[in-house]
Formats: C-alpha cells, structure tokens, sequence
C-alpha cells in the first residue's frame, strides 16, 4: 500500500491511498508451499518490505501460520545472532507448518549458515522468506552452502504496467493491456500513454518516486536514492575508494548500452584493473548494472570479448547524469530508449537469456534472444527513421531461425505499446 498526500500552502490538500501488487507478488504466493526458502533480493527501495508485508497478510488471510521479523529491530538480531535455534522461540503455539518472514536478513552476522542449519533441521516446521540487498548475496558461501535449500526471486523496479498501476491510472492500465492483446489496437488515449511513458522513462521504477507527484521531489528521491542508498551498498561490500567506485558509477550511466572497456575505466580513474574488476561486481550483485554477454556460433568471426553495461533503471541513469531534461530535447534517447528496452526485456524473460550480436567487422543486433522456446532478436532505434534494414542482412542470413524485428520510440504508435515485452 502507497500512500500519495499532496500539499497546499502546508495542509493536506488531497490523500489517495493505492494498493497494489506488483507482479512478482503471484509467483511468491505460489512458492509458499514449496520446501525451499523463498529469497527475494533487489536493489534498495524496490519494495522488498512492502512486498513481504503483501505476503504477510495473505497467510493471515488464509489462516496460514506466521511470524514477520525484522532484522532492524536490534533485539531480534542479537537473539538471533546468539543462536539460530533462538528463532524457535519467536514461533506460535501450532503444529502446522510456519511462515518466518525475516526482512533485512543481510544483518545476521552469518546468514549463509543460518538458513543451512534451520532448513536441515527444521524445513517440516519453517518455511523462511527472507528479503535481503546485497550483503548477504556477496557472501561467496551463499549459493555454494544453500544449494537446493532456496530460490531466489529478484525485485527489480516497476516496468512500465506496474508504474501505470501504482499511479492509480488504472484505466490507462486497461488501455495497455488492451493493445498489448490486439496488435491491430488503436487507442483515442495515445497521447496521455505516451505522457506517461515519457514520464516513466525520465524518472524510472522505484516506488517512492512514481507515487510522488512533484516534479522536482521526484529528483530529490532519486538524488537520495544515489547518494545515500548507494553509499550503504559501498559500504557493506566493503569499497575503499568511494570517489573511485561513485565516478566509475556515472561513466557507465554514460555508456549504458556500449560495449564495456575495462582497461580505458582503469587509465581514466587510475586504478588497478582488478579494482575495475572488483567494483563491477559489486554494481552487478547491487543489481544496479548487467554486464550483457554477446552471442557467437562463429568464433573467428563474431566479437566475443567484451560485453555490453546496461543500468537497471533509467531513473537511476538520468540522476547519475544530472540530466532529467524533457525527452524530446535529450540527445541520449536512444540510449534511454535501449537501456528501458532491455529493462523490460531481462525482466520478461531474465538476465541469462538477452544477449547481443557483434562482429569483427562491425554488424550488431542490439538484442537476442536465441535460446527460449521461441527466439527471436530486436534492434531498437529512437527514430524509425534510422532503420536501415539492408545494414542487418548478415544477421538475418546467418541466423535464419532466429527471426529479427525493429522497435521504434518515434513516432509514438500503438504498435510500441503492442512491442514492449512486459
């Protein structure tokens, strides 16, 4: 639940509470049965908390079995941290199965080894969801001690559905959902979609900055996002050289959707180059950057080296640039254009699954996708304009199986609303 109050002259001119679940929310719901520990990790303020709250009140709802501990609560972290048997003592009197939310769960001093003892003990009397940021998912033991005993499920932030929901605009919702299931779809609301959609793409997915109004506010909650919340990431992995780590940060908003050089980020920040290493790990297990893989079948022929960065939000990427100028005016749509794109594509279908086409010789495919039930490629262009079909021939030659489409962001047509992978 999100709660939107608008101000006038300091007094509460209009409140609008929205509920809603995001789509992560059905698949959680279904997990809750499973042995395994439901895991959901994400950048910070994706709305983890809100989500485990979502949960919490479904198994009330149902009469399902349930404790919610929060690891900030000092009390209940140095219980815990005493003895992981100590959670014991915080269950209801029942013989069924309990649901143990624990949120915040990178706090316990060795949560690896926590949720390998409780699960080999007790997986028939608790069933942890856990919520974490990356702390705990740096922990190199992590997967090798909880091999069989999780699953994890990824918060990112909102796609451009959940943004349209989480405004309360629910009947541009209906429209998109609409269109997404006629590609012959005509819609007399196309302008205020494509409003929204500017919007979306200015500002990003994190909650608290599509459920706030004011323009500018929406900067400041992405400037603090940047800077406070992405300090507490630097921290926690441990990052020395701050400055270093931040100013690496911006150059890739400033590259997102090229091909990354680890050694000209080296000469230009004067750091080692496993420093470079070091910090782009830390980006990726933050889940604020991808670094994207290429596709080969030819190894002589097709680059395979160097991989692509992408940013996970374009919030976050507009903030780092300092640059929330309109849309129309930004000489780096295209690469927000394609950093939104495969947003929504690796939320779709995941991150393994999107990579990207390049040869020696410089023919690309910005995306493909070769390896799900039914591939296919797509190359985006701000403008249709730009699409030159003849310059994708080798691709479409080469990889006759794999069928290649072109997304365009103007003109703004049903048939982009019909396209996005959502």
């Amino acid at each position: 639940m999100y709660i939107i109050i608008i101000l006038k002259n300091n007094i509460i001119f209009a409140a609008k509470i929205i509920t809603m679940k995001r789509n992560l929310y059905h698949s959680l719901i279904r997990h809750l049965d499973k042995k395994e520990y439901t895991v959901i990790v994400g950048a910070r303020q994706t709305g983890k908390s809100t989500l485990m709250r979502q949960l919490e009140t479904h198994c009330k709802t149902k009469h399902i079995p349930y404790v919610f501990l929060n690891l900030e609560n000092k009390n209940i972290l140095n219980e815990l941290n005493k003895s992981p048997l100590n959670i014991l003592s915080f269950l209801p009197f029942t013989k069924k199965r309990v649901v143990v939310f624990i949120d915040e769960f990178q706090y316990l001093q060795n949560s690896s080894n926590f949720l390998k003892l409780i699960y080999d003990e007790y997986a028939e009397k608790i069933k942890i969801v856990a919520t974490g940021s990356s702390a705990f998912y740096l922990d190199k033991g992590f997967n090798d001690s909880l091999a069989g005993r999780k699953r994890i499920f990824y918060l990112r932030t909102c796609g451009f559905d959940e943004y349209l929901k989480l405004r309360g605009l629910n009947n541009l919702w209906k429209e998109l959902v609409r269109i997404q299931s006629n590609s012959e779809a005509k819609s007399v609301h196309l302008d205020l979609l494509r409003q929204e959609w500017e919007s979306y793409m200015l500002y990003g997915g994190y909650p608290a900055v599509i459920t706030e109004p004011d323009r500018k506010e929406k900067i400041m909650r992405l400037a603090e996002l940047r800077d406070a919340y992405v300090k507490r990431d630097i921290l926690e992995a441990g990052v020395k050289n701050e400055m270093a780590f931040y100013q690496m940060f911006r150059i890739l908003a400033s590259q997102s959707g090229n091909l990354l050089n680890t050694n000209d980020l080296a000469l230009s920040l004067r750091i080692k180059n496993e420093t470079v290493t070091n910090y782009l790990t830390v980006l990726q297990k933050c889940f604020h950057i991808v670094l994207l893989k290429p596709f080969y079948r030819n190894l002589k022929k097709e680059l395979i080296k160097m991989p692509k960065v992408f940013l996970m939000d374009t919030g976050m990427l507009n903030s780092l640039l300092n640059n929330f100028r309109p849309f129309a005016l930004r000489l780096d749509k295209g690469m927000i254009w394609e950093t939104l794109y495969y947003k929504l594509l690796s939320d779709k279908y995941g991150t393994d699954e999107v990579l990207f086409w390049r040869t020696s010789d410089g023919n690309e495919v910005d995306f493909v996708l070769p390896y799900i039930e039914n591939p296919f490629a797509v190359e985006v262009k701000s403008d249709k304009t730009a699409i030159r079909i003849s310059k994708y021939k080798k691709f479409t030659e080469t990889y006759p199986d794999i069928p290649l489409s072109f997304h365009w962001l103007q003109p703004f047509e049903e048939k982009l609303l019909n396209n996005l992978p959502l």
